[in-house]
Formats: structure tokens, sequence, C-alpha cells
């Protein structure tokens, strides 16, 4: 009776594993882009995590960044805001940066800078610069929106499928194509590769640790190198949490100010 039960069990397995492969090959590429940024961007209705940021130059030089961030989801795969509190040096200490991502506009984002008590909104023109001096930038932090781009299925393989990426206004950002690798098991984008105007590969990113955190994949150490320049940025996750109950507004300008203690420690 065991060893019946064990096989019926087998067999509900082989067939859940064909019927996924069967589902995956059937699905578009824009089905898949889009279930991948939802695994990378949407992860439980809310989240946060501290994060430890080390910057390395060129020459080998570091510098490292300690914050928090918090998530709200306004809609499943829609409107989100996020909250980014530093903690750590001095120089970046209380500093805040925070993002509502919208669909179908430009995202809004502020920065305090509390040496100057200033807010400061950051342009649309200036979510591809440096994030706090890093090699990550400021769109990387909510994610660019998908709707911006033109997606092509380049390849399927066993573990991955790759996907080409065009900007559909290449007048707005420094690359002229990039392509993802998403993991086909479940759907995390693990490495992107952005090609410049000269059709040269000059930035990588990639997801260099994936953990099962609550039941939702989760990157927890990710790593931008500038190909280009020199040097990366690596960021480690920790302390991360899904569907914790962020109060809405947290997301509001007078905690650029006056950060949620109980959230931040």
């Amino acid at each position: 009776m065991k060893y019946r039960a064990m096989s019926v069990l087998t067999a509900v397995s082989l067939l859940t594993g064909i019927t996924c492969l069967q589902a995956q090959e059937t699905m578009t590429v824009d089905e898949i882009v889009t279930k991948a940024n939802h695994t990378a961007y949407y992860g439980g209705d809310d989240g946060k995590a501290r994060v430890h940021m080390v910057i390395t130059d060129k020459l080998g030089r570091t510098r490292e960044r300690d914050f928090t961030i918090l998530r709200k989801d306004l809609q499943d795969g829609g409107e989100q805001k996020f909250y980014v509190y530093f903690n750590d040096p001095s120089d970046v200490r209380k500093m805040v940066y925070m993002v509502w991502k919208h669909i179908g506009s430009d995202d809004d984002r502020w920065l305090y800078l509390p040496a100057l008590d200033l807010v400061r909104r950051v342009a649309a023109s200036d979510r591809r610069s440096s994030f706090v001096g890093s090699h990550f930038v400021y769109e990387d932090v909510s994610g660019r929106s998908i709707e911006e781009d033109t997606h092509t299925l380049e390849e399927t393989t066993d573990e991955f499928f790759k996907i080409k990426n065009v900007p559909k206004d290449p007048s707005i950002v420094e690359f002229s194509y990039y392509y993802i690798w998403i993991d086909k098991e479940n759907f995390m984008p693990v490495k992107a590769e952005y090609y410049n105007k000269q059709d040269t590969l000059y930035r990588k990113v990639e997801a260099l640790q994936v953990e099962d955190i609550q039941g939702i994949p989760t990157v927890t150490k990710s790593q931008v190198t500038d190909i280009e320049a020199g040097g990366n940025t690596v960021s480690t996750f920790s302390e991360v949490q899904y569907n914790v109950g962020i109060d809405e507004s947290i997301f509001t300008e007078r905690y650029l100010r006056r950060p949620p203690r109980e959230w931040i420690r």
C-alpha cells in the first residue's frame, strides 16, 4: 500500500511537471516578462529589508552604505510606493529616498537631504543616474516599467528565457538595448546585460543569491558591474519580511523629515 501511494504521488508529480513545462512553452514573451516583473518586484502585499551595500571603484577602493527599504503595493502588478532610509555612514545618515511608482506615466521621486533640510524632487531625466554614488541607478530601486521597452524572446534553454529589450524612446536612456535572463523555474530575473549606442556591453546586473522567504523567491545578494569604467557594487539583503502591514501614510512627504522609527530600526 505504501509503495502504491508513493507511485501515485510520483505520477502526479511528473504530470504536474509536464503541465508546467507545457504552460511555459505556450507563454508569449509579454506574459513571460510580466510574470518576471511580478516575481522581482511584487512579492507579498508589502515588504521590508535591511540592505548593506559595498561600492568598489576601479582602483579597488571601497565605500559602504546601510539602509532600510520599505515597499507597499497599491495594486498587484500596478502602482507601488517605496521608502528608503539611510542608516549609515554619517555622510548619508537620515537621508531618505521615496518613490511613487506609476504605470503608464513617469514615477514620482523625492530625495531628502538632512544636511540641508531640503526635499528635492528627482527628475524623470535623472532616473538613470547613480544611486547614492553606487553603480546602481535610481530606476533599479523600483524597477523599470515593462511598458517602456519592446520585448523579444531571443533564446530558450532548459534553465532560462533570454529576453531582448529595446527602449521605445531611446533618446531618454543611455543604453541601446539590454538582455535579461529569467529563471524558468521561478521566473526570477537573474542577469541583465546592457549595450550602449556603439553596440558594446558596458553594464551587467546579476542576482548572486536567491532564497525562498515566506514561500517567495527573493534576491538576497546582487551585483552591478561597470564594465566600461570599472568597479562594481554588491548589495546584500537581510531581515527580509513580507506582508508586515506597512501603512500607506508612511510614503508621504511628512515622513521624509520624520522617519517612521518603528519600521527602520
